[in-house]
């Protein structure tokens, strides 16, 4: 694979990871359990194995529940930005291993995709949800099936 469509192809999936920061994994996990791609003999073999599985997909699914709650903090905070910088490098990372490229410089795009995903993604809901403009909900079900699509997309890319 070029290494301009292996950066941009990262980049993305660190851009998702921005929007959701457990979507994106259990795709990733997904992938790997399909046989897209093999993460066997790498660092990242666990993520093939039937509990991670389970793990990073019940997570996701009560992280798209939990987003749409009005307790929910922003995902901008140092925690949440912080957890989906450290996910998208670790995607970034296997993906590199499966594409037999430069594992720092994924890791690194990874992180980068995800602070520039996250600051886009709140900067737009915030937008769209202003009073006398669109109901929050249709906006995050948007965001969700965005990152869905998008993570399906660039992991059957591998």
């Amino acid at each position: 694979m070029p290494l301009t469509i292996f950066a941009s192809l990262v980049l993305s999936f660190g851009f998702l990871n921005g929007l959701r920061s457990l979507t994106p994994v259990a795709v990733l996990c997904w992938g790997a359990r399909a046989g897209w791609f093999s993460l066997a003999h790498t660092p990242f073999a666990f993520l093939t194995h039937p509990v991670s599985l389970v793990v990073f997909s019940v997570l996701a699914v009560g992280e798209l529940v939990g987003d749409k709650l009005p307790q929910t903090p922003s995902r901008a905070g140092l925690c949440p930005l912080t957890a989906r910088t450290l996910f998208a490098a670790g995607c970034g990372a296997a993906l590199a291993t499966v594409a037999g490229s430069r594992l720092p410089l994924a890791a690194v795009l990874g992180a980068v995709g995800a602070i520039a995903g996250t600051f886009a993604g709140y900067a737009a809901r915030r937008a769209l949800t202003q009073p006398g403009r669109l109901p929050d909900l249709p906006v995050a079900l948007t965001e969700d099936a965005i990152t869905i699509g998008g993570a399906l997309f660039v992991v059957s890319r591998f």
